[in-house]
């Protein structure tokens, strides 16, 4: 075995960034999407894809960025991945109409794809000659994720309240910069492989997921009953399957199905798809609610948030591992997801003449909580259920599982506000009625998550002891 990298703790900041920087490319555009809406024309129930066009390709694509890691090496596909996304983030920022704005954001999330994967297989190659490093160096990563989430909604708010909105895009152009002149000299090179790439699993993948999405989100407009809406998701439905089935005969197919029969994995990666699909319209709709309800302008509702991105930074670094220690993983993930479900629950009691100490503030800062608790030991027990060798293949089918969860719950959720009055901008009990039943759909997903966490990981996982153990 080779020595350890002396620059390891160094690359591992880099790789953290990069976890943050994608994740934040989520949450980021979150103040700004009023502005965005008013400048390019976006109609309310379409505002939902400045959020889809990247999380649809980012996840859709995720696997694919793993295979190309494998193939090409996870240093080249890291460098490629920044400049993706740098180009896409130029894209969106000088975006003059709908449509050039909306490949921007999905040339970012492609960009995202090959970063995410890549970062993970660099991590294990530098940490991976100690589990204890390893361990502390996986916190550190997995902390990144839904710290560059909430931060992302700050940080977003003084951008577009203070510069304007295409820089809510332009900021990741230097980022990106510094990140590629760092690659060389602090990651480690890997020879790449031979193989074959699965471009039809690809395609349908990424397809499936996308026409799922358009289905949901252009439902409310076209009718749920109507022969569009139910064509579209026969078709999603069989690109999906089609999906699997390539799979199960491919030889080297993008995801090995069998990789499922691993204790937990199968969990873990419920946990996370209905995690991700009740946090992110949470922190849309709260957004929304603050700006186009309560009347706060962009840095306002930003800094209305801080609080939330604070704690739920103290709670991955600090509350999450000593829970897991004490209460094992399983307990700690039911028990999260149990507070998000009562802090959604209670922002779901908005009013249109609110304020954000009695409505926001309390509400949001369970559910962050909740987030905290959640997030770490489904992550961590998806990483640590695979073999060694299919760490970067398990932590490639997690996070597809967050952004896929993601995406289909901001589609669903919109469809839910916009059926119960979110579109009637300046009508402030619609608008917040609409909100409200948001929030309850949102609750009610992370209820199922709750349950199916408990009910299947009792069933399949081992003791909570042993998969702590596992761990460290």
């Amino acid at each position: 075995m080779s020595a350890p990298s002396p620059r390891r703790w160094a690359a591992l900041a880099l790789i953290a960034l990069a976890q943050f920087i994608v994740i934040m490319d989520t949450s980021i555009i979150g103040v700004a999407l009023p502005r965005i809406q008013q400048d390019l024309g976006f109609s309310q129930e379409n505002l939902s894809w400045v959020f889809n066009a990247y999380v649809v390709a980012f996840g859709g694509l995720l696997l694919l960025g793993g295979r190309l890691s494998d193939l090409f090496g996870a240093r080249r596909l890291f460098s490629a991945g920044w400049i993706v996304l740098l180009t896409g983030s130029l894209l969106a920022g000088i975006a003059p109409e709908v449509w050039v704005e909306l490949t921007g954001r999905a040339v970012q999330g492609v960009g995202a794809a090959l970063i995410a994967p890549s970062a993970l297989t660099l991590l294990m190659m530098l940490f991976g000659h100690d589990p204890k490093e390893l361990t502390r160096a996986l916190a550190l990563y997995g902390a990144a994720a839904p710290a560059g989430g909430t931060a992302g909604v700050f940080l977003g708010g003084v951008i577009t309240e203070y510069l304007s909105w295409p820089w809510v895009f332009y900021i990741n152009i230097p980022i990106a910069v510094v990140a590629l002149l760092a690659t060389g000299p602090l990651m480690p090179a890997a020879p790449a492989r031979r193989g074959s790439i699965d471009v039809l699993g690809t395609l349908t993948v990424t397809l499936g997921l996308g026409t799922a999405v358009y289905a949901v989100v252009r439902a409310p407009e076209a009718g749920w009953g109507s022969a569009q809406t139910w064509i579209a998701l026969a078709v999603a439905v069989a690109l999906l399957a089609a999906f699997v089935a390539t799979q199960a005969r491919r030889r080297e197919p993008l995801m090995r199905l069998s990789i499922f029969r691993t204790p937990d994995l199968a969990a873990a990666n419920l946990t996370q798809l209905l995690l991700g699909g009740a946090w992110i319209p949470m922190w849309f709709f709260l957004n929304l609610y603050l700006q186009q309800v309560l009347g706060y302008s962009a840095f306002p509702s930003g800094a209305a948030l801080l609080p939330m991105t604070v704690l739920i930074m103290l709670g991955m670094i600090v509350l999450a591992p000593r829970a897991i220690e004490r209460f094992g993983p399983r307990t700690t993930t039911v028990a999260g997801l149990l507070l998000l479900t009562a802090g959604m629950a209670w922002l779901s009691l908005i009013s249109p003449d609110g304020s954000f100490a009695a409505d926001v503030l309390p509400a949001s800062l369970v559910a962050a909580l909740g987030m905290s608790l959640a997030f770490i030991p489904s992550l961590g027990t998806a990483i640590s259920s695979a073999r060694p060798e299919e760490g970067g293949l398990a932590s490639g089918i997690v996070n597809t599982s967050y952004q896929v969860g993601s995406a289909l719950g901001l589609a669903a959720m919109t469809a839910v506000a916009a059926a119960n009055g979110s579109g009637r901008l300046g009508d402030l009990p619609a608008l917040t009625e609409g909100f409200s039943s948001a929030f309850v759909g949102a609750a009610a997903i992370a209820l199922v998550g709750a349950v199916a966490a408990a009910a299947l990981r009792t069933r399949t996982s081992a003791p909570a002891d042993q998969v702590t153990a596992s761990r460290g």
